[in-house]
């Protein structure tokens, strides 16, 4: 069962691949069709979820950074709200109040030592008179205890600082600030009273280092400080799977000394990406199966019988039977089509079997009307002699003629007289004579003439279609005696050129005599209806590849190339004063049934035209002439 199914997959492939080859086809054009829709479709499909879907995520992802950019906020905020609560404590504290007027070292021992800093949980500690002295300035290192290098830049940063305008009408206050290498939480309040009465005496500070350990804590994801890239504006940037963020810790001024930075996951635009993924595939793939069911469809209930038709029209071309196609139990137009097809078919063997019935009498009708055509063609130049000598006067008056016998027989007639007279009997003998022998010549061509009637009459064949026997001939003696006798044909003055070397050709000399003479009677024709009186016919002949070609050239009226097709229609003609126009429909029939051929071309309108004959060489008589 596999066996017999490989042959026909493999058949029904390479149908499908010459339907590729060859987009003319019905088939390729459905396919290119279909391919066409499902690439259309699945860019539109795309486009639309991207539109949809694109703009959602990316809203989304903004306000996720949004998110951690404000909880980062937050979480710094509280980080340096908890400095400010401890400081406070200590501003408004009485003991802090006397110790700016009465500097004691048991105050300092007691609450200023490294072990309360540690207790408060700051790593630095600062008072600060109203006028910007520094009372008393410590830092803290958890592994080393005291650290003069961080003690002189706390100080250093003290100094830069206007307590008095940072605070304004607060009594405390949180920033950050950096320290060298160590960014800080910073908090500063007014030492006042506990109550909060007395002037204030000055400033207490304190701070707390953050670091990039604390930021992660803070902020429970892997975090760091950066020191390099400082920006008092938020800095986000996207990459493939993450998203860098970098927030701004800033300092007393409200400028930045430092970024917090972190990466987060773009766990939202990575999910929008694979939602974007899945239903293009999705609506892709759905496309796909829809067309390939459409294209299956179609080849089965479209294809497939008109194939069946095409393949039943090759057959019927082929051997000429007109056969009925198989009928198929089909209402929609597949079916109508099918049953018009064999409605034809039946149409046309009927007609065949009427034109079968009419053939034989139409051909016989034609070869008569073919036969009267030539004939008339052939008494052209006999009319035409008979005329020119009915109205031809005699070359001298007889009476005169006479006269001058007369005359000249008397004894009486002076010299000079009698050899005027002798003269003038002289020439009148020499013309007569003359005027004889040239009736003599336009009787001779018109005995030619009468004896090509004669031919045409007497050798045409029995039946009207039978192929006429070839034989070796000598086109060059036929054209010849045609262009004798047409220059007879008309009251034309025509020039007739053509090579003497003699031309072999396989064909029949009285049939393709009358053809040349049809030839040279419509090139005669076409010269006169140019009313100049004259003209020239040419006459060229050419052998090659086993071929000899004859081109007459005229210098006539010529003829539209889009009329060619028409030229050789029985009845056409292209002078609308003449009738008939059988010359040139019979003219190719004949050569065809030579085994020839003829076809005529023109540059136009005016510019004449010629007629090109082709027929078979006699090779073997050629040489034979030749040798």
């Amino acid at each position: 069962m596999a066996r017999s199914r490989a042959p026909a997959l493999l058949r029904a492939t390479k149908r499908q691949l010459r339907a590729l080859r060859n987009p003319s086809s019905l088939g390729a054009k459905l396919v290119l069709i279909l391919t066409a829709v499902g690439l259309l479709g699945s860019i539109g499909i795309t486009l639309l979820l991207a539109s949809v879907i694109i703009p959602s995520i990316n809203e989304l992802e903004l306000k996720s950074v949004d998110a951690h950019v404000e909880r980062t906020r937050a979480a710094l905020g509280e980080y340096a709200s908890k400095v400010e609560s401890a400081v406070r404590d200590y501003g408004d504290w009485n003991s802090s109040y006397d110790y700016m007027a009465h500097q004691t070292a048991a105050f300092e021992r007691e609450s200023f030592s490294t072990l309360a800093m540690e207790n408060l949980g700051v790593n630095g500690m600062a008072y600060v008179a109203n006028d910007g002295r520094i009372v008393i300035a410590r830092w803290r290192d958890a592994r080393r205890g005291d650290s003069p290098a961080m003690r002189a830049a706390l100080i250093a940063q003290i100094h830069r600082i206007d307590f008095r305008q940072l605070l304004g009408k607060r009594n405390s206050r949180s920033f950050f600030v950096r320290l060298g290498p160590v960014v800080a939480a910073v908090g500063v309040a007014e030492v006042r009273r506990s109550d909060g009465s007395g002037s204030p005496r000055g400033y207490v500070l304190m701070a707390r280092q953050i670091t990039s350990a604390q930021l992660s804590a803070l902020l429970q994801l892997t975090a760091g400080l950066d020191l390099a890239n400082v920006s008092d504006t938020s800095r986000i940037t996207p990459d493939n799977d993450m998203m860098r963020i970098a927030v701004p810790i800033r300092g007393p001024g409200g400028h930045a000394v430092a970024s917090a930075a972190f990466s987060v996951p773009r766990e939202v635009s990575l999910l929008g990406k694979r939602m974007l993924i899945l239903a293009v595939a999705g609506s892709t793939l759905l496309l796909l199966v829809v067309l390939l069911m459409l294209r299956r469809m179609i080849s089965r209930l479209v294809l497939k019988p008109l194939r069946r038709v095409e393949n039943h029209m090759q057959v019927v071309r082929n051997s000429g039977s007109l056969g009925i196609l198989a009928d198929e139990a089909r209402q929609d137009e597949i079916g109508s089509l099918g049953r018009s097809f064999n409605a034809m078919l039946r149409q046309l063997r009927d007609l065949r079997e009427q034109l079968e019935v009419q053939s034989f009498a139409l051909g016989r009708s034609e070869s008569a009307v073919a036969v009267m055509h030539n004939v008339r063609n052939a008494l052209n130049p006999i009319s035409t002699i008979l005329s020119q000598g009915i109205a031809q006067r005699v070359p001298v008056d007889r009476a005169t003629l006479d006269r001058a016998l007369a005359e000249l027989a008397g004894d009486d007639v002076p010299q000079p007289r009698r050899e005027k007279l002798a003269a003038f009997v002289a020439a009148a003998i020499a013309a007569e004579a003359k005027d004889r022998d040239e009736r003599r010549r336009q009787l001779q061509i018109g005995r030619e003439a009468m004896s090509h009637v004669l031919e045409i009459i007497g050798e045409q064949q029995q039946a009207a279609h039978d192929r006429p026997e070839l034989e070796p001939c000598d086109v060059t003696k036929i054209i010849a005696r045609n262009a004798t006798i047409a220059r007879y044909s008309g009251e034309l003055s025509i020039v007739f050129t053509f090579p003497a070397r003699s031309h072999l050709v396989v064909a029949s000399r009285l049939i393709l005599s009358q053809v040349i003479g049809n030839l040279f009677a419509n090139a005669a024709e076409a010269i006169a209806a140019c009313g100049t009186g004259g003209g020239c016919i040419s006459v060229v002949i050419e052998e090659t590849n086993g071929r000899t070609c004859i081109a007459i050239r005229d210098d006539g009226e010529g003829f539209a190339a889009d009329r060619t097709p028409t030229l050789f229609q029985r009845g056409f003609s292209t002078r609308k004063d003449k009738s008939g126009g059988l010359g040139l429909h019979w003219c190719a029939n004949s050569m065809i049934a030579m085994q020839g051929s003829l076809k005529l071309e023109s540059e136009g309108p005016g510019m004449g035209a010629v007629a090109i004959l082709s027929l078979a060489t006699a090779e073997a008589e050629r040489r034979d002439l030749a040798a």
